[in-house]
């Protein structure tokens, strides 16, 4: 099965190892390819924003599984996917293999401070990545014509950290006109690689308890934790109607 739905969702089903192979054959064939890293947040959200789901279901190329809510879910409704594969996971990756290619780079989004630290990181650690553009997530502006600046600078990796349904409505505009790069909502990530936000220690993101740090360390997200109840009722009511 290449693909399992979970609540309107399509996500493939593959594991990191698959993934990797796809996207440099893409990278080296310089195919437009537009990722999605989907939890069960955005799930839900897709759910309750048509725009959005229309987006998920038209326009991307593959979805991702990012969040062991996910693979819970699949397992439930009884088509299981292999593993998790994180936003920030395929994130780092890609930004080493970019470093390795000499690839034309993208960055868009998160605070001023964090974009510069971005950058500064970028610079040290990544010596051979061309940046070729690196902006925070306050641009001036509509979509249309963020999407045509980046595409005039002719990139082959794409990220966006502002946060979902935004990111994926940029890179929607992108992928529909064939930017022939690949391009990916990466959320929070550029405040974890940059080093102002901890990623939570291996033993959380060993037991599939990332959720649970992000939420002691961070008790603002408490609200945004109770989507996780309801999709899972919503998964349960979606497995009984089939």
């Amino acid at each position: 099965m290449d693909k399992v739905n979970i609540l309107g969702v399509n996500f493939d089903n593959k594991t990191f190892n698959q993934f990797q192979n796809e996207f440099i054959s893409r990278l080296n064939d310089h195919l437009s390819t537009f990722v999605v890293t989907a939890n069960p947040e955005i799930v839900m959200a897709a759910n309750e924003n048509p725009e959005f789901m229309k987006i998920l279901k038209n326009d991307t190329d593959y979805i991702t599984a990012d969040g062991i809510g996910i693979v819970k879910a699949a397992k439930m409704i009884k088509q299981p996917l292999p593993e998790r594969v994180t936003g920030y996971d395929l994130f780092t990756w890609l930004m080493s293999v970019a470093n390795d290619r000499g690839s034309r780079v993208y960055l868009i989004g998160a605070k001023p401070a964090v974009i510069h630290a971005v950058q500064a990181k970028v610079a040290k650690e990544y010596p051979n990545i061309n940046l070729v553009g690196a902006e925070d997530g306050y641009f001036k502006g509509d979509l249309d014509l963020v999407a045509r600046r980046i595409q005039k600078t002719q990139p082959d990796m794409v990220f966006a950290a502002l946060g979902f349904p935004k990111q994926e409505k940029l890179l929607a505009i992108l992928r529909k006109n064939e930017t022939p790069a690949l391009m990916m909502g990466v959320g929070g990530s550029f405040d974890v690689f940059s080093g102002m936000v901890k990623r939570a220690p291996e033993i959380f993101q060993k037991t599939h308890l990332e959720w649970f740090y992000r939420l002691i360390t961070n008790p603002s997200r408490f609200k945004r934790m109770m989507v996780l109840p309801k999709f899972v009722v919503r998964v349960k009511q979606s497995k009984r109607g089939k």
